[in-house]
């Protein structure tokens, strides 16, 4: 008996040493979206950008002991990226202006109509820091040494989830947009990229909706 919890105390500190960074991230990752959903702070943008952006980062200073650069902070391979951009921007925004007059989309965003356009790009601006850093920085960089490009995959699954209660196709599509911006990023080394498409997609949905533009 004492051998068999020995043997299984061993190979458990073995998983935990192994696994160390892969189980700080994705624990990290998940316990910041719960505090994000039940412990707002002041409001959304600001939330966001506290939970998913400057804890992440202090996660990665304190437990990982890692430079927050590595994570897609830098620049990146802009010539990688910024090509993938423009022709997704390119593709995306025609259909954000076809698809603006869809029931569902008008549905959910009907509430939303009195509000300044430049005040709530200037706060998704900051929202979008944190959240894409979380998914695109964080999670796909912090995971991509044992993962490699299946960093893509994981990082996509909670940003489906995190987009549950908006319409319906709004959700489906994040599957396609959480892989191809995963893998941009991936491929371009930076976060920017993701956080550049997801502003714009964003900021364009809002003004067609309401008829701004």
């Amino acid at each position: 008996m004492s051998n068999n919890i020995s043997l299984e105390i061993k190979n458990l500190t073995g998983f935990l040493k192994g696994w160390y960074n892969e189980i700080v991230v994705i624990s990290f990752a998940t316990l910041f979206m719960i505090l994000h959903y039940h412990h707002q702070i002041e409001n959304f943008w600001i939330s966001s950008f506290v939970y998913f952006g400057v804890l992440p980062i202090l996660t990665i200073v304190i437990f990982l002991r890692k430079n927050p650069l590595d994570f897609g902070l830098r620049i990146g391979n802009y010539k990688v990226w910024i090509p993938y951009v423009l022709i997704f921007l390119a593709i995306a925004v025609p259909v954000l202006y076809l698809s603006s007059d869809m029931s569902s989309v008008q549905g959910y965003y009907r509430s939303h109509r009195n509000f300044d356009l430049l005040t709530y790009a200037l706060q998704m601006g900051v929202y979008m820091l944190g959240w894409e850093f979380l998914f695109r920085g964080f999670m796909l960089f912090g995971l991509k040494d044992k993962f490699k490009e299946g960093s893509i995959i994981i990082q996509m699954i909670p940003f489906v989830l995190l987009h549950f209660g908006k319409p319906e196709i709004e959700t489906i599509s994040t599957i396609f947009t959480g892989i191809l911006w995963g893998y941009i990023c991936y491929r371009g080394k930076s976060f920017w990229p993701a956080y550049i498409m997801h502003m714009v997609v964003n900021v364009s949905n809002k003004a067609f909706v309401l008829g701004l533009v």
